[in-house]
């Protein structure tokens, strides 16, 4: 029996229960099998800047299992299950954002998916719509995402010293690279500061 047989991975089983995890380092210190994930063996989708998205699925209150290619059915559309995870995602984790001391503001969702909400566009539209701004962004951990209006530079310059002592602190650190949500085109890019 191939393992997407397996009453544990089929997929009428588990599609509601599967989330995508924005990731630098192939790592995570939750997961059940996350100690080390190959690119070989584990399917990855391509996101913004240096950033993939792997795909996890819920097994306890606090357990999650990162997706590996021998879990999905050979013909499986990774693309599709990846809108899924989104679904569930907006579904199920609730994001606040909050204020930080340096004027800027973060996501606070539940520990595992504040870096998730790099995938719900929507988040993102809402802030900049109220900010009225382009706005940047920085991911130094699973559990923290930090932002702030494109024209508060100063803002942005504390934003980026917080986010670098925090991405040292953390055991399960993202990325140092900044990102741009823009107001008008409505994506997500790297940022490039020559271009602003």
């Amino acid at each position: 029996m191939k393992k997407y047989e397996e009453e544990h991975y089929l997929m009428e089983n588990i599609k509601d229960k599967i989330y995508p995890w924005v990731k630098y380092e192939l790592r995570d210190s939750h997961a059940l099998n996350g100690k080390n994930i190959s690119q070989k063996d584990t399917p990855l989708i391509a996101f913004a800047g240096e950033l993939t998205v792997l795909l996890v699925i819920q097994r306890g209150e606090d357990a999650y299992e990162i997706i590996k290619d021998n879990m999905l059915p050979p013909d499986f559309d990774i693309e599709q299950l990846y809108y899924t995870a989104c679904e569930n995602l907006a579904r199920d984790i609730e994001f606040v954002v909050s204020n930080t001391w340096y004027g800027g503001f973060g996501i606070v969702a539940d520990g595992h998916h504040e870096a998730s909400s790099l995938c719900l566009q929507h988040i993102w539209n809402v802030c900049a719509e109220k900010l009225d701004d382009d706005l940047v962004l920085m991911v130094p951990s699973k559990d923290l995402v930090l932002f702030a209006p494109a024209k508060q530079e100063e803002v942005v310059g504390k934003m980026i010293d917080f986010g670098k002592e925090a991405y040292e602190r953390s055991q399960d650190r993202i990325s140092t690279e900044l990102l741009i949500f823009t107001k008008d085109g409505k994506e997500l890019l790297v940022y490039d500061k020559m271009q602003h």
